[in-house]
């Protein structure tokens, strides 16, 4: 059974290795891409913003619906579809508004199958130890995040067009969804690799998992969105538009390999190491915003590192301390609280960046210092 669920867990993370090759390409320049077509940072701000509350907040609905049928398969795929095929059709926008559509869009199917996606993962990664199980996903997750902004890079080099690079990310989106639907064919029923004791639980969620959201909400609001890093470096000139995605690509690199590593340590030390990597990773936002190149270098590493503790370890401790049979919802919950912090924090600090830059950086480490706190206070109870 261990096999046969690191084998369910690789072939999700090449989906999400490719669907990454998609989504994160598009990502590493719609920052640019909108200051081009003409938005101002609070209009960058609010669109990632917006993206991300609504693409976490039907989570919980999709979480909930996913624990009641066990559909998890028919979420997945729903998602993954608006996900992958609205991030080419930005070649088509003709000015940023359609581009904002089409990026809330890409996080609306994001969050339509993460839930239901998660909880299969769960139930795998119960045989293989959970943080090893999400990190390893997520190493195999920012190969793509590493390879798409690459991808991107490459295009602006030679090309010099940002519709000829969101084109050519429909080859990957294609590519993800064929590899979803081989691994749907070799495990119809992913939740039977997790057997529960047979018994009625009504009861809600506890103190420690509330306490668990309202951290990571916190976290959320305080880390920026790389949207505004790169409208940042567009309009600062600090970085030129080649470099733009590869450093997202230096941060994605960064990512997978912390989120494998703090995957295994957290299965040994627990969330008392994502309160420190979280208080230690806020420190990129003063030197990014004003810093010069290598002051930038080392932000984003400090940002990737942060990005990968959100992706492994966030995601791990959900399923230590809430039963499998509630787990899609809990999962859901938690991105509700995460996505509606991110909103109104994004929208915050693109306001703040327009108008006192200091303010900004200050909202983004104080957010972040306060949910690390919290996760102390969850290991307490």
């Amino acid at each position: 059974m261990k096999k046969k669920a690191i084998r369910f867990i690789v072939m999700m993370g090449i989906v999400s290795l490719l669907a990454d090759i998609t989504y994160e390409g598009a990502r590493s320049i719609t920052g640019p891409y909108l200051a081009i077509l003409g938005a101002s940072g609070a209009a960058v701000g609010i669109v990632v913003g917006l993206g991300e509350l609504i693409g976490y907040g039907i989570r919980v609905v999709s979480g909930y619906a996913a624990d009641r049928t066990r559909a998890y398969w028919v979420f997945t795929f729903i998602g993954y579809t608006i996900n992958l095929l609205a991030v080419p059709l930005l070649a088509l926008a003709g000015n940023w508004q359609t581009a904002a559509i089409l990026i809330v869009l890409e996080r609306l199917g994001k969050g339509l199958r993460t839930p239901a996606r998660d909880a299969m993962l769960s139930f795998a990664a119960k045989r293989v130890g959970r943080g090893f199980g999400f990190g390893l996903h997520e190493a195999l997750d920012q190969i793509g995040a590493l390879t798409g902004p690459l991808i991107m890079a490459a295009v602006l080099f030679y090309q010099q067009h940002y519709q000829v690079a969101f084109a050519c990310l429909a080859i990957p989106a294609l590519g993800a969804l064929g590899m979803l639907t081989a691994a749907r064919i070799s495990f119809p029923r992913p939740h039977e690799m997790e057997i529960e004791p047979k018994k009625l639980d009504t009861s809600g969620f506890s103190r420690k998992f509330w306490t668990y959201v309202l951290g990571a909400s916190l976290v959320g609001a305080g880390f920026v969105d790389f949207a505004l890093l790169a409208y940042h470096f567009q309009k600062s000139a600090v970085l030129s538009p080649v470099w733009i995605p590869l450093f997202y690509a230096m941060a994605m690199a960064i990512d997978g390999i912390a989120a494998l590593w703090m995957g295994k340590v957290f299965d040994v030390k627990g969330i008392s190491l994502l309160a420190s990597v979280t208080a230690i990773a806020s420190l990129f936002a003063p030197l990014i915003f004003f810093g010069g190149f290598w002051a930038i270098l080392a932000g984003m590493l400090l940002w990737g590192i942060g990005m990968g503790a959100q992706e492994s370890i966030m995601r791990s401790y959900v399923a230590v301390i809430i039963p499998a049979s509630k787990r899609a919802s809990a999962y859901g919950i938690l991105y509700l609280g995460f996505g509606l912090f991110w909103f109104l924090g994004s929208s915050a600090i693109g306001y703040l960046y327009d108008n006192w830059l200091s303010g900004a950086v200050a909202f983004s480490m104080l957010a972040q210092i306060a949910g690390a706190a919290l996760y102390l206070v969850v290991k307490r109870y």
